[in-house]
Formats: structure tokens, C-alpha cells, sequence
């Protein structure tokens, strides 16, 4: 006993006392730290510090304010915005036929062209004082989604002027004389946006762009000015073929020192006009075979004059962090939209058919395997819908969270992927016939376009999201990253000192509250609320626990060449994302007012997010380089196992039958997915058989008891049996009109199409 009280003398000395502390803990653990901290390129150090930190700084430190999250408010659309969907949306759907716009066109008819310009669909963005809409993100998506759920191109040639590219760069960086004379023009579509960023050898690695802006003096409409020679050549750019304004990023360099003395200047971007002499469009790239215009632009010496940079000469060599900026928030938009927006598709229709197609004399929703498939459908639709939501209530909070836009994109445009995967399985020739009663092909197609821009969803995984949110979203690391770089060694040291100690606290708060948490099964964790979800916001808060807690130990003990270990960096990263996922989820059900049809579908949800969170850590742990530091984590983390199981068959069973029939949470999860009347789209010729065939059910009951008495054969079907029911009277003649009429849309939803030639 005597010498543990001496042991925890000897520490209060060593911690309390400065100048102690300073020679034994201090500067020992600032000369390490500096040793071990990773080196930062320009480009990584401006993506790393771009944006803002907002729920996921809750989730990664440990202790998350569920409070704080449900008072960040649910998003709402204007009584502008709704009206603008009820009717320009609606309209723009109505005219889109998407066999016809991929399959005869390639392209988009000239009168939906022509529509979509004059209504503003390209001016989502734009600040009304310049004649755009100016709408929220919430109603950007939802624009975005619903006319995804009818036409991929259609949507992805809307999406891109409201998303990345000149009209939002022009809005946050642009003069005011670049303001005043181009954006009325992108908002009434007398102009067409494009942005060149990505090229041969620059994709993922876009800062390693090789294009060049050479400034020098050349003479312009008749006098000699300053400018820039410009080499480019892009590719991979959407509506760059029919583009009138090309955004450029390219290299700026000054070899003469005609600005200053700095002679490479850094990534910049210009606005040219691409009549513009010696710019190149035109040339189209072909995508998954559909038809929204992306293709190439080069260019050789062509000269601009210095004021085409946007924001003017001053923002030379500023692009990078204009582009990364931009993109922490349009990322969480666009790409994440026509994720949710397959979800609602495939809910809607898989639901619908699977209830209208009939195998073995059953419809084949009734089948546990089919069953599996669904459930992850209906559910994977709830986590996007809510993911959706959360995401863009922080954008139109004004915030810029470029970790939680990295974790949208990446994780619901995989989502994406599985509920249509999951689609096709179910609804197979169905999906796989390519025809206009096709509505999952085009959007099957169009998969790994949203799985490849806006950075690769590989290079998002396992560089992003956590080398991103470790630095950015921890208390101490980022103001100790700055410490180190301090040229004032005394003052580094004295605030490296205040900072050590901050976080020698937090980290063993956390160890202790990962214990703590495991032991008790979360038991003492706090919850905002009571109640069948209780227990999920405890758990997270466990698992937020034990992932502050594992990141310190692995960034402490790997040091710089954590950065190399991409496959744990993205199991961690894993942690964090289905913890914001799962706080989605749960937000979503406290917004739409406690609903108790949608519980089977939070369940699902949260022991699906909760499971795969747990499962990442146990990897991460198995796959620590340090085994001993493995085995104090596993046993810290996971000392009584890892008993976070996936949901049981039975949920997902009760889901997809709470799903097959029409219903107020199957309308909910469906909503982006819409049928207009006089609709003779598949979508809407698979809900109305589906909604005509449910409303028979009763009279099919009839026909099934007669059938098991003897009264009519068991072998027969369809209108022959319907005949014989109403011949013997078990059915009445109204009954059988109803029963032939939900027929025929029953074969109508589940004929595809033929050609004579294709």
C-alpha cells in the first residue's frame, strides 16, 4: 500500500510540478512529436484545413451532445421552394423520356433544354439579387433527387452548374464586375457552365494538375496588358461539349517575376468564354452509355488577361483552397441526392413488384430471400433519406463540414450501389431489359459515375475520412500540429505544455469511459431521450468513446506512417461514419414526430450501423501493427467480446412485410419517387398494379377459402379462375371486373420491352 501512495506521490511531483514536468514529460514528448508528425504537402495542408468542424467534432471526441444535435432544427422548404417542385419539377419530369434521351438522342430533347434554362434549373445557387433562385441545400437535393428517380442525365445535367464549377465560385470569390456580368447570365441559361479540373494525369491526385498559366504581356483587343498563357488539357468534364464559359484550374507561374517575386504561384482558376480563340470543346466522352454531355477542352498559348482569374489578379495561386472549400459543401449535395434518390426508386418499385409478380403461386415477396433483399432496400432507403437530411441541415446552418460531405459521398453513394444491386436481384429480367418500362437500368448504369467523382470512393475511404477528421476533429492534435511549426521554440514549448496536459487528460478520460462503457453494457452513458431507442444513443456514445480513444493510441504510436496504413486508417474511418449515419438516424425518427410505423425500420437501421461501427474496431484492433498495444486495446474496448450483433431475420421479415402494402411509412420513404396522373411511366404502371392488386385481397381471400373447400380447382389461374369464381358464385360480377381489371395492370407492370430491330 505504502508504495503505490508513493507511486501516486512521485506522479503529482512529475505532472504538477513545472519545471519538472517541463524537463521530464514536456520536452522529451515535444521533440517526439515533432519527430513523428506526419509531413503535409501545401495541397494536403489546405484540404485539411478547409471547411468546418460540426457533428462529427462531437462524434470523434468522445463524449457526443446528443442535445446539440437534436437542436440543430429539421430542414423545411420555403413556400418558394415547394412551388417550384410542385410545378416547374413536376413539369421537367413529365417531359422526360429516358429511353428515348439515352437510347435515339443522347442527349436531352432541345424543348427540355430550353425548359430547364428558362426556369432557373441552373441557378439553384445563384443569389437572387443576380436573378438566381437562391435556394437552399435541403431544396437543391431534393430537386436534384426527384428528377434523378426519372432520368439520370437529366439530373446530372442540372446538378453540375448548382454544384462545383463557375457559378458558385463567382457567388463566394468573384469581383464584383465578374459578378455583375456573368452570373444574371448563368441564371436566366443565356450561358453554359463548365469546370476543368480533372485531366490525363491528375484525377484523384487533382493538385497534381500539369496545366500551366504563364504570366507574360501580349497584346488584347488592342492594348498590351498583363496576362497569362494558358496550356491545358482536361478531360472528364461535364457539359464541357456544349459548355459557352469555361472554369479552368491550372498552375500559375510567374518565371519573368512580372507580379512579384514568387515565381510558382500555385493552383489558380479563370473564367474564359469558350468562343474564346484557341479554346477547344466539343469532343464527347460516353458514360456508362447515358447521355448527360462530359467530354475534353484543350488548349495551347492561349493568352487571357490577368482580370479572367476569378476573384481578380489578387487570387492568384489561391484556386486550391477555393476549390476545396467549394467542395466541402457541394459534395454533401449532388452525389448523395442521386443516392437517396435510387433508394426511393428501388423502395417504391421493388416493394410494388414483388407484391405483383407471382412464382409457385405466390408473390415472390413472400419469400425469406427475397425478404433479406428487401429489408436491406427499405432500410438502406431510411439511412439515406436520413443522411440526406442531416447533411444538408448542416449546409443551410451556413456550415462547411468537409469531413461529414467526405462520409455523405462516399457512404451514400454505396448505399446507393446496394439498394440497386439489391433491386436488380429481386426484380431481375424486369431490370436487366432495357426499354421505356424500364426504370432501374439507367440508374444501375450510372453507378460508378457517382461512385468515381468527387474523389474516388477508394480514395475517400482510406485517405479522407479519417486522416481528415483525426486531424481536424480533435481537440489538441491540429493546435499541436501548428505548435511544432512555431519558429518562437520557447513560446511552442509553453503551449505545447498547456496542450500535452489537455490531452493526457483526455485521452485517459476516454480510456477509462471505453472500459467503462464495455463493462456496463453502456448502462450509465447518457441518452436525450427514453424509450426503444434509448439504448442506441448509448451504445454510440460507447463506440465514440473507444474511437477517440483508439485514434489517440494509433496516431501516438504510429506517428507520420499511420498515414501509409490506409486499411486501418479506413476501418477507423469506418467508426466515425456509421456513427454520424447512426446519428442521422436517429435524428430522422425524433423529427418526423416519434412514428411508430418507422420503428422496425430504426431498429434495422441502428443494430445494422452499431454492428458494422463494432465489427471496423475489432479489424482495426486485429490488425494493429504493435500487438501488445492490440492486445491492451482489445481488452480495453471489447473485455467481455463484441456483442453487437446485425439484425435478426425476424425484424428484417416484419420490415419487408410492413413494407408490402401501401401505407403512410411506405409513402414517407418513398416521397422523392413521385406518380403523376396520366402517368404511363413503369414506375407509375408498377405502383398502380400494385395498389390495384392490394385493394383484391379481400376478394382473393374468397377465392383461396373456396379454393381449399373444393368449390373451385386449385390449378387454375388468372381469368380463368377469376371466370369460374364468378360463374359459381363466390365472387359478384363487380368483384370480377375489379379482380380483371387489377389483372391487366398486374401483366402490364411485368411485361418488358421487344423491338423488332434494335
Amino acid at each position: 500500500m505504502s508504495i503505490v501512495v508513493l507511486l501516486l506521490i512521485a506522479v503529482a511531483i512529475v505532472f504538477g510540478v513545472h519545471s519538472i514536468r517541463m524537463r521530464l514529460i514536456t520536452r522529451p514528448a515535444f521533440a517526439f512529436f515533432k519527430r513523428v508528425l506526419p509531413p503535409l504537402s501545401d495541397t494536403e495542408r489546405e484540404a485539411m484545413e478547409a471547411g468546418d468542424v460540426w457533428w462529427e467534432g462531437e462524434l470523434f471526441r468522445g463524449k457526443p451532445d446528443w442535445n446539440k444535435l437534436h437542436g440543430y432544427g429539421q430542414p423545411t422548404l420555403t413556400e418558394e421552394e415547394k412551388d417550384f417542385i410542385d410545378n416547374q419539377v413536376k413539369t421537367a419530369m413529365t417531359m422526360m423520356d429516358d429511353y428515348d434521351i439515352v437510347h435515339h438522342r443522347k442527349d436531352l430533347p432541345p424543348e427540355l433544354w430550353d425548359y430547364l434554362k428558362s426556369q432557373g434549373f441552373f441557378s439553384l445557387i445563384i443569389p437572387k439579387k443576380y436573378g438566381g433562385k437562391e435556394f437552399s441545400a435541403f431544396a437543391n437535393s431534393t430537386i436534384v433527387a426527384q428528377l434523378a428517380t426519372r432520368s439520370i442525365s437529366a439530373a446530372v445535367t442540372v446538378m453540375v452548374p448548382n454544384s462545383l464549377g463557375p457559378g458558385e465560385l463567382l457567388t463566394h470569390y468573384g469581383t464584383n464586375e465578374q459578378r455583375d456580368y456573368w452570373l444574371p447570365r448563368l441564371a436566366n441559361g443565356e450561358e453554359i457552365p463548365c469546370f476543368a479540373l480533372t485531366g490525363p494525369e491528375a484525377g484523384s491526385d487533382a493538385g497534381g494538375i500539369p496545366d500551366t498559366g504563364i504570366v507574360c504581356r501580349r497584346e488584347f483587343e488592342g492594348e498590351e496588358v498583363l496576362g497569362l498563357s494558358l496550356t491545358w488539357n482536361k478531360r472528364y468534364i461535364t457539359l464541357a461539349p456544349v459548355a459557352t464559359v469555361l472554369g479552368l484550374a491550372f498552375q500559375m507561374r510567374d518565371p519573368d517575376k512580372l507580379l512579384g517575386d514568387t515565381i510558382d504561384l500555385g493552383i489558380t482558376c479563370a473564367l474564359i468564354p469558350t468562343s474564346h480563340e484557341g479554346v477547344n470543346i466539343g469532343r464527347r466522352h460516353n458514360p456508362m452509355n447515358l447521355a448527360f454531355m462530359n467530354g475534353t477542352t484543350h488548349g495551347e498559348d492561349v493568352f487571357i488577361p490577368l482580370d479572367w482569374i476569378i476573384g481578380g489578379p489578387q487570387y492568384a495561386g489561391k484556386g486550391w483552397r477555393m476549390l476545396v472549400e467549394c467542395l466541402s459543401a457541394g459534395r454533401g449535395i449532388s452525389l448523395p441526392a442521386l443516392a437517396t434518390a435510387s433508394g426511393h426508386v428501388t423502395t417504391q418499385t421493388t416493394t410494388a413488384y414483388s407484391y405483383v409478380r407471382k412464382q409457385f403461386g405466390l408473390s415472390i415477396g413472400r419469400f425469406e430471400g427475397v425478404q433479406e433483399a428487401m429489408a436491406r432496400i427499405i432500410s438502406n432507403t431510411y439511412q439515406l433519406e436520413a443522411a440526406r437530411r442531416l447533411t444538408t441541415t448542416g449546409l443551410d446552418l451556413k456550415v462547411k463540414p468537409s469531413v461529414i460531405t467526405a462520409i455523405a459521398k462516399y457512404h451514400m453513394t454505396e448505399l446507393g450501389r446496394d439498394v440497386m444491386n439489391d433491386a436488380m436481384d429481386i426484380q431481375s429480367g424486369k431490370g436487366i431489359q432495357l426499354g421505356k418500362k424500364n426504370y432501374l437500368g439507367h440508374g444501375y448504369m450510372g453507378i460508378p459515375i457517382s461512385i468515381t467523382v468527387e474523389g474516388a470512393n477508394i480514395l475517400t475511404r482510406s485517405l479522407m475520412i479519417f486522416g481528415q477528421g483525426a486531424t481536424r476533429c480533435h481537440p489538441y492534435v491540429l493546435p499541436e500540429m501548428e505548435t511544432a511549426q512555431m519558429e518562437d521554440q520557447k513560446a511552442a514549448l509553453d503551449r505545447f505544455d498547456r496542450l500535452l496536459m489537455g490531452h493526457i487528460g483526455y485521452a485517459c478520460r476516454n480510456a477509462f469511459s471505453s472500459l467503462g462503457h464495455a463493462l456496463s453494457r453502456s448502462s450509465f452513458a447518457s441518452a436525450p431521450v427514453a424509450g426503444e431507442t434509448q439504448q442506441y444513443y448509448k451504445d454510440m456514445t460507447r463506440l465514440s468513446s473507444a474511437l477517440a480513444f483508439m485514434s489517440d493510441i494509433a496516431m501516438l504510436i504510429l506517428g507520420g506512417d499511420l498515414k501509409r496504413k490506409e486499411m486501418l486508417s479506413a476501418r477507423l474511418g469506418d467508426v466515425l461514419s456509421q456513427l454520424y449515419l447512426g446519428s442521422a438516424t436517429l435524428k430522422h425518427f425524433e423529427d418526423n414526430g416519434h412514428q411508430q410505423d418507422e420503428l422496425p425500420l430504426v431498429h434495422y437501421v441502428m443494430q445494422e450501423r452499431l454492428h458494422i461501427a463494432a465489427k471496423a474496431l475489432q479489424e482495426a484492433i486485429a490488425n494493429f501493427p504493435n500487438r501488445p498495444i492490440a492486445w491492451i486495446l482489445r481488452g480495453l474496448i471489447f473485455p467481455l467480446g463484441n456483442h453487437f450483433d446485425k439484425p435478426a431475420d425476424d425484424l428484417a421479415i416484419k420490415l419487408a412485410e410492413s413494407m408490402s402494402k401501401p401505407s403512410p411509412a411506405r409513402e414517407r420513404l418513398t416521397f422523392l419517387s413521385r406518380v403523376f396522373e396520366g402517368d404511363n411511366s413503369g414506375i407509375a404502371e408498377v405502383e398502380n398494379a400494385f395498389i390495384a392488386q392490394y385493394e383484391c385481397r379481400d376478394i382473393m381471400a374468397k377465392i383461396s377459402s373456396a379454393q381449399k373447400t373444393g368449390t373451385l380447382e386449385r390449378k387454375v389461374r388468372g381469368m380463368a379462375l377469376f371466370e369460374s369464381a364468378q360463374e359459381k358464385g363466390v365472387i359478384s360480377e363487380a368483384e370480377f371486373k375489379q379482380l380483371k381489371k387489377a389483372d391487366e395492370l398486374r401483366l402490364e407492370a411485368i411485361h418488358v420491352d421487344d423491338f423488332d430491330k434494335l
